[in-house]
């Protein structure tokens, strides 16, 4: 019934703005659905490998969980140490994950909710 009324509304005024809405609906719609959040986890992916450090605990895009022992700046390298002796070199594009590690401090109330201490 819709798409009755607007193609009597096309073919009485010749060009209509609804005939050129959907497409420009369509190409908005791919932006905010595709485009912008790849170049969002582009941004994060460059960020991660900038601010890769020495000591890092890290996960390579094989998979492979291991420990930054060397960088290269010049080369673009990480030299990743994935056992004790072990030792992998590879591009810092390579690393797709750091793992961080929370300290929590001793007298931090809110680390020490939810257990139950007898006096």
């Amino acid at each position: 019934m819709v798409f009755g009324i607007l193609a009597q509304d096309s073919a009485q005024n010749g060009s209509s703005l609804i005939g050129l809405a959907l497409p420009v609906l369509l190409i908005v719609g791919f932006y905010f659905l595709l485009i912008r959040p790849q170049r969002n986890r582009q941004r994060a992916q460059q960020a991660l490998v900038a601010s890769l450090e020495v000591g890092d605990d890290v996960m390579t895009t094989g998979g492979i969980f291991g420990t930054i022992v060397e960088i290269d700046d010049d080369e673009g390298t990480v030299t990743v140490e994935i056992a004790p002796g072990t030792r992998v070199r590879m591009l810092r594009q390579g690393i797709s994950q750091r793992f961080v590690e929370d300290d929590v401090d001793e007298g931090d109330e809110t680390a020490d909710e939810g257990i139950d201490r007898e006096p």
